[in-house]
């Protein structure tokens, strides 16, 4: 069995890994870590099965576990304790007409206008041929309204996680977003360290008819004309008392950020001897979806939650 996450091996991640790991900012005490989804990628999740939280386990689950796994990994501990908020914000047909919105159809696959969060699966040649014309052998809808009745799956979360250490995590994931990307801050005793990443800088419909694509290769990212700001990343270090200082990343080839390729030797080819430890195994597994578990047993019940003791396991242990 291997276990493995993609964004450790991203060189931007591994670049604030290195200035964690060097105690150049000192021991960590606070980590505040925004996740933000866009208008292509957020409603996605809202057009498809993951918007049945009984099916996809909410965002917590599916999309901040590769988060979690992240912070965890950068400051080498074990969450204890998590206390979550949030809700259904934005998506769904309820908060659709309190602002005023006119009901979508119940598909974005029909003739005539699109509306931007529509999906037309005839606009791709892979969507239609994956999921439109398989329709008949599974009823799979992949192209659901956003803004229909029955959504469960929440879009805006936010997260208080303690960790065995002392250190605190603030985590917040928004899916509506009109750019895509991170901010991480992350707070030490000697210094901080901040990290912005623009995955994509804004989405443009393509097309006259107004149609919603997918592939990120068929939409349109312009910073000039509109003033969006620039798709990239920037790392910055400061110290106590001493001027700030950015940080070169080397630039990744490939998928993640460039983490792909990396990850993909480790997997196949084997792991090499990694002073960052971003090769990973099943309890790195367990430590990241248990704060995604956790979080929505605390979106339930209103109270923090106790991670060992609501998996009946001891994270801290050596072997699980």
């Amino acid at each position: 069995m291997v276990v493995t996450f993609n964004y450790r091996y991203s060189p931007r991640n591994t670049a604030l890994k290195q200035i964690i790991a060097s105690g150049e900012i000192g021991e960590v005490v606070s980590v505040v870590f925004e996740w933000v989804l866009d208008t292509q990628h957020g409603a996605d999740y809202f057009r498809r099965w993951h918007r049945d939280k009984a099916n996809s386990g909410g965002l917590f689950v599916h999309k901040a576990a590769h988060h979690f796994d992240l912070v965890n990994w950068w400051i080498a501990d074990t969450p204890v304790q998590v206390y979550a908020r949030g809700g259904l914000r934005f998506y769904g047909q309820e908060n659709a007409s309190a602002r005023g919105r006119a009901p979508l159809p119940e598909r974005g696959t029909h003739d005539g206008v699109h509306d931007p969060f529509e999906l037309d699966l005839r606009s791709d040649e892979r969507l239609e041929a994956l999921y439109l014309k398989a329709e008949e052998h599974d009823g799979y809808r992949r192209d659901q309204s956003v803004f229909a009745d029955g959504i469960t799956t929440e879009d805006n979360l936010t997260a208080l996680v303690d960790y065995r250490r002392g250190a605190v995590l603030t985590y917040a994931l928004n899916a509506h977003s009109p750019w895509e990307g991170y901010q991480v801050a992350v707070n030490g005793t000697a210094g901080r360290a901040e990290l912005e990443v623009v995955e994509r800088a804004e989405v443009v419909p393509q097309g006259e008819d107004g149609r919603s694509h997918v592939d990120p290769s068929a939409v349109a990212v312009t910073t000039a004309e509109t003033g969006a700001r620039e798709r990239g990343e920037r790392l910055v270090v400061q110290k106590h008392f001493e001027p700030a200082r950015e940080v070169e990343i080397p630039e990744g080839v490939g998928g993640h950020g460039g983490g792909d390729a990396l990850l993909l030797s480790d997997v196949f080819v084997g792991p090499v001897e990694d002073e960052l430890g971003r090769p990973s195994d099943h309890l790195d597994g367990i430590r990241s979806i248990a704060v995604g578990i956790c979080g929505n047993l605390s979106l339930e019940t209103g109270a923090p939650v106790e991670v060992d003791a609501a998996l009946g396991i001891d994270l801290g242990r050596e072997q699980v």
